[in-house]
């Protein structure tokens, strides 16, 4: 593309980093959402009509609706952020859209938050922390038996979904010797479980039944819409916790909060939600759930890295080659 030639028109759904703006503004014809106000589906159907490229976010629904209404011109949706549940892949395939993500980037970062819940829940560590707060001025010091949480050290520890994330949260979990369990699609190579000294279940139901701990690492698809249904979750031991830092839909979330109130799981830690921005009530006034609002992947590093990618996948694409990070609809 010369100098002289036009720009292709970039339409952001959402603020992104500064140096990832600035360097946008350098390359396209960069519409940006300076006050990072959500767009509605109306906004949406309007930047889909006139952008070369759309660059969306997990909160914009990019359904057939939206997708309808896409100009001709709309090839690319190169999408901030690894999931594309927030995309209708097959309607985009079909209007010969081209979709990219950008994996790996948040791997450790979600990783990280996944072994921080895995550590506040059972150690009541939110919960000491805003005792504290609240009563700065007149704690009455250590005792013995009072904020008595649980050992994580020798429990068992159940990944659902043992893709990039998955296989880093067993790697820090195992550091600090908890026994590595799993469920996936299939079982992962030889040399990775031996190196986790991980043990596959084939069944689903089996597992939960027997773990201390379960942590949903899988991908939103139609396929783990509810996976952990009502029936599933009352497998679950009444002394387990839950923890999910991948797709709130993953879970039946008015189930998942009426078990715990109901003392039959011991608590969750979690980080996203069914109905998000939406959040069960029962869930926030729960003593025994540290509830985060979808910070997991929130680094500035990590932020930096996602828009890096966007912006290789789009120059990619704009200079006539496959974009390194393309999603196929079958890999989900």
């Amino acid at each position: 593309m010369s100098s002289k030639a036009k720009k292709p028109l970039v339409i952001v759904t959402r603020k992104l980093p500064d140096i990832v703006e600035t360097r946008m503004r350098e390359l396209f014809d960069a519409r940006l959402n300076i006050d990072d106000k959500p767009m509605s589906q109306a906004e949406l159907i309007e930047a889909v009509k006139k952008a070369d490229v759309l660059v969306p976010t997990v909160t914009d629904r990019i359904d057939r609706t939206v997708l309808s209404q896409a100009g001709p011109q709309l090839k690319l949706i190169a999408n901030f952020g690894t999931g594309v549940d927030n995309i209708d892949l097959e309607t985009a395939r079909n209007r010969g859209i081209i979709v990219t993500n950008t994996p790996g980037v948040l791997t450790e970062d979600t990783a990280d938050m996944t072994m921080a819940l895995i550590l506040a829940v059972p150690r009541r560590l939110a919960e000491g922390a805003a005792y504290l707060k609240e009563h700065k001025n007149d704690w009455p010091g250590w005792s013995p038996t009072w904020m008595l949480g649980h050992r994580i050290y020798g429990k068992r520890l159940g990944i659902i979904g043992m893709g990039r994330i998955g296989q880093a949260v067993a790697r820090r979990a195992r550091a600090f010797g908890l026994q590595i369990h799993y469920h996936n699609r299939r079982p992962v190579a030889e040399e990775i479980e031996q190196e986790l000294e991980a043990t596959y279940w084939d069944s689903l139901d089996q597992m939960l039944a027997r773990m201390d701990i379960i942590s949903v690492n899988c991908p939103h698809t139609p396929a783990t819409y509810h996976l952990l249904s009502a029936r599933r979750l009352r497998l679950l031991k009444p002394t387990a916790y839950i923890v999910n830092t991948a797709r709130g839909e993953v879970i039946d979330e008015n189930e998942l909060a009426r078990l715990i109130e109901a003392g039959r799981i011991a608590g969750a830690g979690l980080d996203v939600y069914e109905h998000e921005p939406a959040v069960n009530p029962k869930l926030l006034a729960s003593d025994r759930v540290v509830a985060l609002p979808h910070m997991g992947s929130a680094t500035i590093e990590g932020r930096i890295e996602m828009g890096e990618k966007v912006i290789i996948n789009i120059k990619a694409f704009l200079d006539g080659h496959s974009p390194p990070d393309r999603v196929h609809p079958a890999m989900f």
